[in-house]
């Protein structure tokens, strides 16, 4: 009998199957951990790509954010510049009111009557002065007529001189009516006492008076003018009254006379008054207003040298 090689194992088909089964599920389960891992890689590596996407578009594209702003208080708007103040009259015409060694302090302006009337009557005479003048607020009084004297009209009213005695004399008839030559002697009288008087010492006592006739210009309205200025004024206007030789013609639209020619009616109060003095008189008036307009114009010297010789 011959010996045959010993046959391995049959293993049996049930076996088989579940060892297949075993291996299969072995390397499904080994299969399945390698797709797992690969998932994840691509899951990192995506969202890589996105964070790298988005910073770019952000430093690109993405608008600039502006800064926050803290709320401001609206800014006041500018005050204005308060408005300069007024500069101060420039005084053309100045005089010393430094009281002079040895003079009596001045009266109040409401009580200078006595004062201002006892020495302008010791320049013109006593009789004069009480025939001429109107003694009561002799001060404002002279203030007043100065500053009417440029304008166009004139209050008798207020006059420190008295009403020229008699009537106005006129000769003829329309349209040839002129102030009669007659006319002229009413105003004589006046007229000679000014031309009498002696001009420095009529000027040093306005020297000594002037802080009265300074108040008093204030109290009629100017408180920042200087009334020299202002009587320097009206005396120049009445030097400059023109010479009208012969008789002037005038006219009575109503109460009062006019002149008939536009042009002399249309002149400042004193120099109509001049006029109507008649030519002599208008004469000598302006050449002693000459000698007091030296005295008391531009820097006031003429007036301080008056008050010195009238302290003498």
């Amino acid at each position: 009998m011959s010996s045959n090689p010993i046959d391995p194992p049959t293993i049996p088909n049930a076996q088989l199957d579940a060892m297949r089964a075993e291996r299969r599920e072995e390397a499904a389960s080994a299969g399945g951990g390698g797709s797992g891992g690969r998932t994840l890689l691509l899951l990192g590596l995506l969202l890589v790509v996105l964070g790298l996407g988005w910073w770019f578009w952000s430093a690109l594209f993405a608008p600039e954010s502006k800064p926050a702003q803290l709320a401001q208080t609206p800014a006041e708007p500018p005050k204005a510049a308060a408005p300069a103040p007024p500069a101060e009259p420039v005084i053309l015409h100045p005089i010393d009111e430094a009281p002079v060694a040895g003079a009596p302090p001045l009266p109040k302006l409401a009580e200078s009557d006595k004062d201002a009337g006892e020495g302008l009557a010791a320049l013109l005479g006593k009789d004069a002065y009480a025939r001429y003048f109107v003694s009561q607020d002799l001060v404002r009084r002279i203030v007043a007529t100065v500053d009417n004297l440029p304008r166009k009209t004139y209050a008798q009213r207020l006059s420190p001189v008295k009403p020229v005695a008699g009537a106005f004399l006129v000769s003829g008839k329309d349209p040839e009516r002129t102030i009669d030559a007659k006319n002229a002697a009413r105003y004589t009288p006046y007229v000679r006492v000014l031309d009498a008087v002696d001009a420095r010492k009529l000027v040093a006592l306005y020297v000594r008076l002037y802080p009265l006739f300074q108040e008093a210009y204030q109290e009629l309205g100017y408180p920042k003018a200087y009334f020299n200025d202002r009587l320097v004024q009206a005396l120049d206007v009445m030097i400059a009254t023109p010479s009208m030789p012969g008789q002037l013609r005038v006219t009575q639209p109503k109460v009062f006379y006019q002149y008939a020619d536009e042009n002399l009616e249309a002149l400042p109060s004193g120099q109509k008054i001049l006029l109507r003095m008649g030519p002599e008189n208008a004469a000598r008036v302006r050449a002693k207003l000459v000698e007091i307009r030296k005295l008391v114009a531009k820097d006031g010297a003429a007036a301080k040298e008056a008050a010195k010789e009238a302290a003498k």
